[in-house]
């Protein structure tokens, strides 16, 4: 990875973070964060409440027998003769107003006042016409702008809870406060009250959140708790054994609008969430909510997990990866909260999580089809098809300066050209070495060769760079013999026109040079260069016609793959010592042992 791409991935994910902390502060993503929560709650269902927990429900049937609601108040009073030996009796309904008939109030105040297990509630007024607001202090419970009691007559002869629903920002009940506070004192909420009469030790509820607020844990549907119709009681058809040291709710259970939705239930009547509530406290279950310190930490995971998978790993493998962890994201928050009931919220580290790989996948992506590009135009006209394909696909970086390589050098030069262009006009000379350059290509590229150059009527050709060559000595000496046998039939149509003989005189060296991308920042060229170098074009330039020099040491390398005559020692120019020299005379075999056909190209 270049300087370049890291710093740009420094800057781009620092932004990506503040993006990820911008969504997580301003809870962008809480609708899914909520969907996640309930979909926690519908899979860990119990279906199974709490065996002495009876709803009393005020049905449709009730209504059609007793008459529209709301009833008169000595119709409870059979109904609480009936439950007088239950542990805990609690309305959900409020007995705000006087009746018609005072008479009616007194007489049902005095059968309450028979009973002391029976809890008729109230409701906190949070906010009032004047005061929009609701007070909220650190370390301190809710305070309500005002306690609606029940009538005082029956408020006398009753306990009392209050009967607040908390209600998100979706509509729906998921919370609930197990105390608030009132000008007249704290006043604990229903399932809380029933709780504690039932004798369950539920005082640490009251510790674990500043506003004794509780995370609701909803364990059964409606159809799962015991439900028995009002008049059925009222009528004396169950037997009041049945109610006997047990938790009786009377509540709602026809339509109207005494039901909210929850998270398991879209219209769950109120009497029931105030049962669940119950049934979560006599378990002794608390739903614990991770923090955002811990979450921060896991998007800080998520995205750096996210980079090295981009960067690290190919796009296929990456991309399984991204969907394996989240998977694993989505499975360990289940499992813990089906285990220990707690709740972590992974859709801020998913978004990151996606968020960044998506970003930086686009971000490798443009930087790979930019080296692609690169490479194609810096090497597709001289290299062959399946090494560009190679340093395309590898992590090859083609960096302004060269490194130390060995290579094998082929230099080759047209003879006969200069009388030929004498008899040739200007487009025709183009023509000309437009053909034979176009028959050297072919043989080149087809030999994993490298065209550095066109120089004139001159050529030269490298091999074992970019990318290694197995036995580059050896493709370049064939390189060399499959031009020199693609010039016969060159020579016979030159001849036959224009009464010229031309020939190509070839020479190849083997050795360490320095290659790669050389000159300036506005203008670069792919080439080697050494004593190597200069030493192959010495060689050919002491080529005859229609020959192939090279150096000892290539010579040594491809003695076993072609026949040679031994030329001798040669001086040349600028070289202290002599250079033994050996001309090609056929192609034997190929490295891998196949015997050559006696016929080019069969």
């Amino acid at each position: 990875m270049s300087k370049k791409i890291r710093s740009f991935l420094v800057v781009g994910n620092f932004l990506i973070l503040l993006i990820c902390l911008a969504i997580f502060f301003t809870g962008a993503f809480q609708v899914l964060s909520r969907a996640l929560y309930d979909y926690n709650q519908q899979t860990s269902m119990t279906h199974a409440p709490h065996e002495d927990i009876i709803v009393i429900e005020i049905d449709q049937e009730s209504l059609d027998l007793i008459g529209t609601f709301p009833w008169s108040r000595d119709i409870y009073i059979p109904l609480l003769e009936q439950l007088a030996g239950a542990k805990a009796v609690a309305f959900d309904i409020t007995f705000a107003t006087k009746s018609d008939d005072p008479a009616v109030d007194q007489a049902f105040a005095e059968e309450l006042a028979k009973h002391d297990q029976v809890i008729i509630p109230s409701t906190v007024e949070m906010e009032s016409f004047f005061r929009k607001e609701t007070l909220v202090k650190k370390g301190e419970l809710l305070k309500g702008q005002k306690l609606n009691r029940p009538i005082p007559e029956i408020a006398a002869a009753s306990k009392t809870a209050h009967i607040n629903a908390a209600i998100d920002e979706d509509g729906l009940i998921r919370r609930t406060w197990l105390m608030l506070d009132t000008p007249e004192g704290p006043i604990p909420s229903l399932g809380y009250q029933i709780a504690e009469m039932y004798g369950a030790d539920v005082q640490d509820y009251l510790a674990d959140h500043p506003q004794a607020e509780m995370n609701i844990k909803f364990n059964s549907s409606t159809k799962d708790f015991m439900s028995i119709p009002f008049y059925m009681v009222m009528n004396g058809e169950v037997p009041a054994e049945t109610f006997t040291d047990r938790i009786v709710l009377i509540g709602f259970a026809a339509a109207g609008d005494d039901a909210k939705p929850t998270p398991v239930d879209n219209h769950m009547y109120l009497v029931y969430a105030h049962a669940n509530i119950v049934d979560q406290l006599l378990r002794h279950e608390k739903i614990t909510v991770i923090g955002d310190l811990a979450i921060l930490v896991l998007i800080l995971a998520a995205m750096a997990a996210s980079v090295l998978l981009t960067w690290r790993t190919k796009t296929v493998t990456s991309v399984a990866l991204q969907f394996l962890l989240t998977a694993v994201l989505l499975a360990g928050q289940w499992l813990l909260f089906q285990k220990r009931l707690v709740y972590l919220d992974v859709v801020y580290p998913l978004a990151a999580l996606w968020l960044v790989y998506v970003v930086n996948l686009a971000v490798k992506t443009f930087f790979e089809m930019k080296q692609k590009q690169f490479i194609t135009k810096q090497f597709g006209r001289y290299l062959s098809p399946e090494l560009v394909k190679q340093i395309a696909k590898s992590d090859v970086e083609l960096p302004l300066g060269g490194v130390n390589k060995e290579l094998t050098i082929l230099f080759l030069d047209i003879r006969g050209f200069t009388p030929l262009s004498e008899k040739l006009r200007p487009e025709e000379i183009v023509d000309f070495l437009n053909m034979m350059f176009d028959m050297i290509t072919n043989q080149v590229l087809a030999n994993k060769g490298t065209i550095d150059k066109f120089i004139g009527d001159a050529a030269m050709i490298l091999y074992n760079a970019p990318l290694d060559v197995p036995h580059h000595e050896y493709h370049a000496v064939k390189t060399a013999y499959d031009i020199q046998n693609g010039m016969k039939s060159v020579q016979a149509d030159i001849l036959q026109k224009y009464g010229v003989e031309v020939s190509i005189g070839i020479g190849i060296n083997t050795g360490e040079v320095v290659v790669g991308n050389i000159g300036s920042y506005l203008r670069v060229d792919y080439t080697a260069i050494g004593d190597a170098v200069n030493t192959a074009a010495r060689i050919e330039s002491n080529s005859a016609a229609n020959q192939i020099l090279v150096s000892e040491e290539t010579y040594l390398r491809t003695k076993n793959f072609f026949r040679y005559r031994v030329v001798g020692e040669r001086q040349m120019k600028g070289k202290s010592a002599s250079i033994r020299l050996y001309e090609v005379e056929d192609w034997i075999a190929r490295p891998d042992g196949v015997e050559a056909k006696i016929k080019v190209g069969e």
